[in-house]
């Protein structure tokens, strides 16, 4: 392995020296903080250290769902955190995804408004969800000024070909973007504003020195006046401190599937399970509560437990009746707590985290990025 007092005199001054603002994490928030921080300093060096030769979390592994929080999501949560708690983050999760598109053209995302439907399974939810949906419907808009984001729809099995559902309650305002075409226009705004990235560096230790912070990594040290962690689901392996533990979010993608009827974003169980249409394929993830314990893991592989689960589920509920195989697998790293808030806060004079995105990347990460950067330029 090359260290780095082996690079030349170019690559050791144009790179790695008197850095001015040092990012570890070239994700959603890494890179939203870095393009803030360039907005508001237009002469400083900026560069992002990334561990693998693609974003390794969840930004790059995540399913493309533009969302803020389905009718049962939220419910659920305003059972167990505070109220205000609740609507705050979902007012940052809807300001994220509005940061988000004003970044980038929906063109360059592929983002469809299709909306997005949570799906319910018996009538004893009904009356337990129904009462409800005014009230979540107020708070939805004085949060983001649209009236009638949430509806109730009856027929979803003969829109779809589901069986098993008793309906879905359809949320207006959501939507899903392409992942992969997010990673390259992100890499190209990166590049155009001339912000470093530097890949297949990991970060181990990191501490206060004269010049800022000296960062500890596999190649070797770095120094740099300004230190922004957004790691998220790894921010533990570098902070066991933290309030903030990993989460396996396991997924599938379908083979092209003949006669394919759903089309859109779903929801089930309170979010625990998501899937999509990309095409005619299904992508589908989720069944984390299956093993709370096993997914609390920095792992990236799967388990036969939620493979075949979300395998059955396919077969049962979602396309019954059509043939189909599983063309891709994979899992990405979310990062979550016992508050889904993000943790946005400076840790000593010269560095800041934002992480702890509760598997909102997509909507919440421009937003926290942002506020890390104003963090960062304090």
């Amino acid at each position: 392995m090359i260290q780095f007092k082996q690079l030349s005199f170019w690559e050791k001054v144009t790179l790695l020296e008197e850095i001015d603002f040092l990012i570890v994490g070239s994700g959603i928030v890494g890179s939203a903080c870095a393009l803030e921080l360039r907005r508001t300093n237009p002469d400083a060096k900026i560069v992002i250290l990334e561990r693998s030769y693609l974003p390794l979390g969840a930004s790059t592994k995540n399913a493309g769902f533009a969302c803020f929080g389905s009718v049962t999501e939220l419910l659920d949560d305003l059972e167990s955190t505070p109220e205000e708690r609740v609507w705050d983050t979902v007012k940052m999760r809807f300001e994220g995804l509005e940061r988000l598109l004003q970044r980038f053209s929906a063109a360059d995302l592929h983002y469809e408004n299709c909306g997005s439907y949570d799906l319910i399974t018996n009538q004893e939810e009904l009356a337990i969800y129904d009462p409800k949906l005014d009230d979540l419907n107020r708070q939805i808009e004085f949060i983001t000024g649209k009236s009638n984001c949430y509806s109730f729809e009856k027929n979803v099995q003969g829109k779809f070909g589901f069986k098993g559902f008793e309906g879905g309650y359809f949320n207006r305002l959501e939507g899903a973007i392409d992942t992969g075409k997010l990673l390259l226009a992100t890499q190209q705004e990166l590049a155009s504003k001339r912000i470093i990235v530097l890949n297949g560096i990991e970060v181990s230790h990191f501490n206060l020195d004269q010049q800022g912070v000296m960062i500890e990594t596999n190649y070797g040290e770095i120094r740099s006046r300004k230190l922004g962690i957004t790691i998220n689901g790894f921010a533990k392996k570098l902070m066991p401190e933290l309030a903030v533990e990993p989460a396996r979010a396991q997924v599938l993608v379908t083979s092209e599937i003949k006669g394919l009827q759903a089309k859109g974003t779903f929801h089930m169980d309170k979010g625990y399970y998501y899937f999509r249409n990309i095409g005619n394929r299904i992508l589908f993830g989720g069944g984390r509560n299956l093993d709370f314990k096993g997914e609390n893991t920095f792992e990236l592989d799967q388990t036969e437990l939620i493979q075949h689960t979300l395998e059955e589920l396919l077969k049962e509920k979602i396309i019954p009746g059509l043939e189909f195989t599983i063309d891709y697998r994979w899992s990405g790293t979310m990062g979550v707590g016992n508050e889904k808030g993000p943790i946005i806060e400076k840790i000593n004079p010269h560095t800041a985290v934002g992480v702890r995105l509760g598997g909102m990347g997509v909507a919440i990460g421009s937003l926290v990025g942002e506020k890390l950067a104003f963090i960062l330029n304090d």
